[in-house]
């Protein structure tokens, strides 16, 4: 994120590069920069004569460069955006030779989502020299709360650990979707709101009662009737609430707790960065391994390996997944 703020700074202050490749599986920063050159280099008079946007799919580098290679009409700068240019991927490298030498006053963007140059090549070489190039890496999911965080607080807006584990649990690490309901909330809710579980279940529709976060709760607290209650209304509603994120998060936690148990230093801030969990949480796995001695969680985390395969359809003999779920909540409360 320093990196981007970096990368905006010096295009706000006019101070801009050739070329700017932006690459990664993570496409919401490459969208924002590209946006914001878009917007930001030429005034809005200039644009018509000095800004077009390519895409991949309907060009070749061969176009591409033509096209970099022409000089501004009455302005400083021209700005060509080349979209989806992971569709040149077999042909990117030919990008190199416009790159020893880019016209000057042209700014070029080339946004290639979900692939990443080979930084062994002469194309990336020889653009770590002449350009800028951005890689967006996706967010692990103990990152993301910490991330939405930081996109609130400019905003003057903040949100309990437990409406962005919602968020994250929902939306998974889709940073897009993830900023498109935070503009949502943003909207209905006035500035220095903290956005709780009940905005979150009014405004987004995810329930703040019955959702993995929840079930991973009463799982470690060991209370039984909260958790059949939870994988009831998930076998109810199973489009909403796949049973194979709901093994993949258990096992994500359960995996955890065995790390908890073999830790020496135990103090909430030693687990927090261990675990590299929120401070927020670490009171569930205190809890949890009081429950749960790490004979136990090992054999639950076996347990789940098996149900991961079977919730994907192997073995299990087009049992519905409510079953399967009901008969894991089982195996691990027993």
């Amino acid at each position: 994120m320093d990196e981007v703020k970096q990368l905006v700074t010096d295009v706000k202050n006019g101070n801009l590069k050739p070329i700017y490749f932006l690459m990664g599986e993570e496409p919401y920063y490459i969208d924002k920069i590209s946006d914001f050159i878009e917007t930001t280099v030429l005034a809005e008079e200039e644009r018509g004569f000095n800004q077009m946007v390519l895409y991949g799919r309907d060009v070749s580098v061969e176009d591409i460069v033509g096209n970099a290679k022409r000089y501004p009409m009455m302005a400083e700068y021209q700005v060509v955006i080349v979209k989806e240019a992971q569709d040149l991927s077999r042909t990117i490298e030919k990008l190199a030779k416009y790159a020893e030498q880019p016209q000057p006053t042209t700014v070029l963007v080339v946004n290639y989502k979900y692939k990443k140059l080979d930084k062994r090549k002469t194309l990336y070489k020889t653009l770590k020299k002449t350009g800028v190039v951005y890689e967006s890496k996706k967010l692990y999911e103990n990152q993301v709360s910490d991330w939405i965080r930081r996109v609130l607080s400019p905003k003057k807006y903040t949100i309990s650990p437990k409406a962005a584990q919602m968020l994250v649990e929902f939306l998974g690490t889709d940073l897009s979707k993830i900023n498109n309901e935070l503009e949502k909330l943003q909207i209905i809710l006035p500035e220095g709101t903290q956005i709780s579980p009940d905005h979150i279940e009014e405004n987004i529709g995810i329930s703040k009662d019955y959702n993995n976060f929840e079930l991973r709760k009463a799982i470690g607290e060991k209370d039984i009737i909260k958790a059949h209650r939870i994988v009831n209304y998930f076998a109810e509603n199973p489009k909403d609430n796949p049973m194979v994120v709901t093994v993949s998060l258990l096992f994500n936690f359960f995996s955890q707790l065995l790390h908890f148990h073999g830790l020496k230093e135990k103090s909430p801030r030693s687990v927090a960065s261990a675990l590299k969990i929120n401070p927020y949480f670490v009171n569930e796995y205190i809890t949890a391994a009081r429950f749960y001695p790490m004979r136990k969680v090992s054999s639950i985390v076996s347990t789940l390996r098996e149900f991961d395969v079977k919730s994907k359809g192997v073995g299990s003999n087009a049992i519905p997944q409510g079953d399967l779920l009901r008969e894991l909540l089982v195996r691990i409360l027993s």
